[in-house]
C-alpha cells in the first residue's frame, strides 16, 4: 500500500497550498517501523488521531456502520478540502480581473483562508474530543458548503476575502475529522490499506484540481469553482445521516480557547501587516501597528502554550532534536512551495499569456514525479535515513527554482518552464516521505497525534508567510522582473531547509 503522498508543489489555498497536507501523518499505521513511503504490519495496537477513539470491535459493535460508508465519508469531506485548495490557486488572475484589487486581492484570498486553517487546524483534534468527530464533522461540511456558495456570489473583495477566511475554519475541521474516522473504525491491516485508500484518493484531487479549475475559470466561470464543492459536501452530509456512523466523546476534554485567540489574532496582524504594506508603506500607522500587534499575539500564543492545561502546541516536543530541526525545515520548505506554487500558476496566465487550462496543465510535473516515486523514497529513506534526502530534496528544489530565471519575455514553456518545474519535482520527492518520517520517528508513538498538527500547522504558517510577503518581493507587480525576484527567494529559501536538514537532523542509530 502506498503511503502518504503530500502534494505541495503548488499549494493548495495554498495547501497550499495548500496539499495531501502533513496530516496525513496523523495516520501513522506502524507505530514502531518510522517509514512514510510505506506501510508495514506493526505490533503497535493504535495509530493515534486527534479525536479518535478505540476502534469498533466484530462482534461487539452490533449497529456497525460499513467500511465502505466509513469510507467514503472519510474521502469525500477530505477531498472537497484539497481540491479547493488545487483549483483556487489557478483562478486567482480571473477573480482579480473581475473583482478587481490588484495583486494584494490575490493574495489576501490565499492568505486569509491560510490565517485560519493554520490557527484552528491545531484546535479541530481538540474540538473532535469535546463534542464528538461525527458533528465537528458535520459542522466543517457546512461552514464549508455555505461559505463556498457565498463567495461565488461575493460582490467585492473585501467579502470574498472575509467569506474566504470562514471557509478556512470550516476546513480545518475536515481533514483531522475525516481522518479520525478512519482510525476510530478500523484496526490492523484493514486500517492501513483504509489510509492508503484515502490517501490516494485524495491524491486525485491534487491531480485533478488544477486542471478542473482551469476549465471551469475558462469555460464558466471563476464563480463555478467554489459551487463545484456543493456536491460532494451534499454527498458526504446524507452519507453520514443514513450511514448509522456514531458518535465519541473523549471525557474531560479541554479546549484552549485563548490559545486559539491569540494565534489567530497574531497571524492575521501579521499578514495585514505584509500584504498591505506596499500599498500603505512602512510609515503607515496601520502597517505597524497591525506588525507589532501581530508580534505580540504570536509571542503571546507561545507564553500561553507553557501554561495552558491542554495546549494546542506542546513547547515539550520541540525538545526532540529530530523534531525541531524538521519543523525549522519544514518552515523554509513550505514557505518555498508557496511562493512558488502562487507565482508559477499566476505568472503563466498574467505574464506569459497561457489560458488557465493550460496554465493548470503546465504545473502538473511535480504532483505527477510524487505520485509515482514517493513510496520508493519512503522506503529508500527507512534503510538510510532522513538526513542524506531532506538535504538533497531542498537542493534539488533550489536548482528548479533557479532554472525558472531562463523565463524571458519570448516565453518557451518546454524549455524555460518545464526543465525547472521536474528538477522542483524530484527535490520535493526526494523531500516530503523523510521529512515525514523525521519527525514522527522523534516522538513517542502516543504523542504522533499532535506532533503531525503542529508540522502541519508550521507548513501553512510558512505558506501564510511567504504569499503575505509576496508584495515585497515583486516590488508590488508579479512582471517578468518580479517573477525573476521571486524565484531567487524561493531558492535561497530552498537552500535555507536544505542546510537545516544537514544541520540539525540525525539518522537513527543502527
Amino acid at each position: 500500500m502506498r503511503g502518504r503522498v503530500f502534494v505541495t508543489g503548488f499549494p493548495p489555498g495554498s495547501r497550499s497550498p495548500s496539499t495531501l497536507t502533513p496530516l496525513a501523518r496523523r495516520a501513522r499505521p506502524d507505530a514502531r517501523t518510522h517509514v512514510s513511503g510505506t506501510a508495514r504490519h506493526s505490533t503497535a495496537p493504535r495509530v493515534l488521531v486527534a479525536g479518535a477513539s478505540l476502534p469498533y470491535r466484530e462482534g461487539v459493535d452490533a449497529a456497525r456502520p460499513s467500511d465502505r460508508t466509513v469510507l467514503l465519508v472519510a474521502i469525500l469531506a477530505s477531498f472537497v478540502s484539497f481540491l479547493d485548495g488545487t483549483v483556487v490557486t489557478v483562478a486567482l488572475p480571473a477573480i482579480e480581473r473581475d473583482v478587481g484589487g490588484g495583486l494584494a486581492t490575490q493574495q489576501w484570498v490565499v492568505d486569509a483562508y491560510l490565517v485560519t486553517l493554520g490557527a484552528f487546524i491545531l484546535v479541530a483534534g481538540s474540538l473532535s474530543d469535546a463534542f464528538g468527530r461525527i458533528r465537528i464533522l458535520r459542522i466543517g461540511l457546512l461552514i464549508f458548503g455555505v461559505s463556498s456558495i457565498a463567495i461565488a456570489l461575493a460582490p467585492d473583495p473585501l467579502t470574498l476575502i472575509l467569506l474566504r477566511a470562514v471557509q478556512g475554519v470550516g476546513g480545518a475541521l475536515l481533514v483531522p475529522s475525516s481522518l479520525a474516522l478512519i482510525t476510530s473504525h478500523f484496526a490492523g491491516a484493514a486500517r492501513s490499506r483504509a489510509i492508503g485508500t484515502w490517501t490516494g484518493a485524495t491524491t486525485v484531487a491534487t491531480l485533478v484540481g488544477p486542471v478542473v479549475g482551469g476549465l471551469f475559470v475558462d469555460l464558466l466561470s471563476w464563480r463555478w469553482v467554489f459551487v463545484l464543492n456543493v456536491l460532494p459536501i451534499a454527498l458526504t452530509l446524507v452519507l453520514l445521516v443514513r450511514g448509522g456512523l456514531r458518535d465519541a466523546r473523549v471525557p474531560g476534554a479541554r479546549i484552549d480557547i485563548p490559545g486559539a485567540a491569540l494565534c489567530t489574532i497574531g497571524l492575521g496582524a501579521l499578514v495585514f501587516a505584509l500584504i498591505e504594506q506596499p500599498r500603505l508603506g512602512w510609515d503607515s500607522p496601520a502597517v505597524w501597528i497591525a506588525g507589532i500587534g501581530g508580534i505580540l499575539g504570536v509571542v503571546g500564543f507561545v507564553l500561553r502554550q507553557r501554561v495552558a492545561p491542554s495546549p494546542l502546541m506542546p513547547l515539550s516536543l520541540f525538545s526532540a532534536r529530530n523534531f525541531w530541526a524538521g519543523n525549522l525545515s519544514t518552515f523554509f520548505v513550505y514557505a518555498a512551495l508557496s511562493l512558488n506554487g502562487l507565482v508559477v500558476a499566476v505568472y503563466l496566465q498574467q505574464g506569459a499569456g497561457l489560458s488557465a487550462t493550460l496554465a493548470g496543465l503546465a504545473t502538473l510535473p511535480p504532483t505527477v514525479l510524487m505520485i509515482l516515486f514517493s513510496s520508493r523514497v519512503g522506503a529508500l529513506a527507512g534503510k538510510l535515513g532522513p538526513r542524506l534526502f531532506m538535504t538533497a530534496g531542498p537542493a534539488l528544489m533550489a536548482v528548479g527554482a533557479l532554472l525558472l530565471l531562463t523565463v524571458a519575455e519570448d516565453f518557451d514553456y518546454l524549455t524555460q518552464v518545464l526543465p525547472g518545474l521536474l528538477a522542483f519535482g524530484a527535490g520535493l520527492t526526494l523531500t516530503v516521505a523523510p521529512l515525514t518520517s523525521a519527525v514522527l520517528s522523534a516522538v513517542p508513538a502516543e504523542r504522533s497525534g499532535i506532533a503531525s498538527a503542529v508540522n502541519n500547522a508550521v507548513a501553512r504558517v510558512a505558506g501564510l508567510v511567504s504569499v503575505a510577503l509576496l508584495g515585497v518581493v515583486v516590488a508590488g507587480d508579479l512582471d517578468l522582473e518580479g517573477f525573476h525576484r521571486a524565484a531567487i527567494v524561493t531558492a535561497a529559501l530552498m537552500a535555507a531547509g536544505a542546510v537545516a536538514s544537514f544541520a540539525g537532523i540525525r539518522d537513527p542509530r543502527r
